[in-house]
């Protein structure tokens, strides 16, 4: 039986949606990453699967997949994407999305953008994860980067001068790092100015991508933690810009930037390895 898809992006980090709000097609890991695959399958940084919601406050459950097949717990530009889907077919401005990571909040800000309240970003050792106690402003690791998650686990190294770490490098390596026990997303951050940074981050399971949007927060709160900038930022990636705000009175951080419908399609499931 044929599966349809959608082809969406957030500043050009890429993503196949998948609805399986009223049927499942079995999609396993393996075939997960198949479909990924940008020569054999469709081709997507991250495979996102819609769920019917459970969780009070919320419109649809999203489920979201690296390209490698494993399981992540957030991703923003994703979050925007489904967040713009959801509210075009209810007519709604605001959406709320469950995920692994709890229920975010989105707003349409207008046609094709969108604002997520990604949540309170988890600062302790054991919340990020790391392999055992110690500062996460501050990991002992060559070029000093700070840690949190955003749902998932970040690794900001803060650049002296722009690509002074080449993320197809340093990247693979130190995604598996020991001290990250569920691997992490890499950042490569250089701030331009108290309201301004230069980002590249290397996701895991999927590698380096034109834009990350939990990478983007979890870049700008690190360098707030640090004292580096200011409480909103706008965070320049390869494939254009986000704006992000860490707010003081509740600690929760807001990113706002474009979601994309690139095209439409359909798979059969069974050509694909299970």
């Amino acid at each position: 039986m044929m599966t349809g898809f959608l082809k969406m992006h957030g500043l050009g980090n890429d993503f196949v949606v998948v609805d399986e709000r009223v049927q499942r097609h079995d999609l396993t890991p393996a075939r997960i990453a198949a479909l990924s695959d940008r020569h054999t399958g469709i081709g997507c940084d991250q495979f996102v699967i819609l769920r019917p919601a459970c969780a009070e406050g919320a419109d649809v459950f999203v489920r979201f997949f690296n390209a490698d097949g494993s399981e992540s717990g957030a991703c923003g530009n994703a979050s925007r994407c489904v967040a713009d889907l959801v509210a075009r077919e209810a007519g709604h401005t605001h959406v709320g999305l469950q995920t692994r990571a709890g229920v975010l909040a989105a707003t349409i800000v207008r046609p094709g953008t969108v604002t997520v309240d990604m949540g309170v970003p988890a600062q302790d050792w054991q919340d990020v994860p790391l392999a055992e106690a110690m500062d996460t402003l501050h990991l002992p690791i060559a070029g000093d980067p700070a840690a949190v998650s955003m749902g998932n686990p970040h690794a900001t190294f803060f650049l002296p001068v722009p690509d002074a770490m080449d993320p197809c490098v340093a990247g693979p390596e130190l995604e598996h790092h020991p001290l990250f026990p569920q691997r992490a997303n890499i950042g490569f951050a250089h701030v331009t100015s108290p309201d301004a940074m230069r980002l590249r981050v290397w996701e895991r399971g999927s590698g380096l991508t034109r834009a990350c949007g939990s990478g983007a927060c979890a870049a700008v709160v690190n360098a707030i933690r640090r004292g580096l900038v200011g409480r909103s930022c706008t965070v320049a990636m390869d494939g254009g810009e986000l704006g992000i705000t860490w707010r003081e009175a509740d600690g929760h951080v807001l990113m706002t930037g474009p979601a994309v419908t690139s095209f439409t399609g359909h798979f059969n499931p069974e050509d694909y390895p299970r």
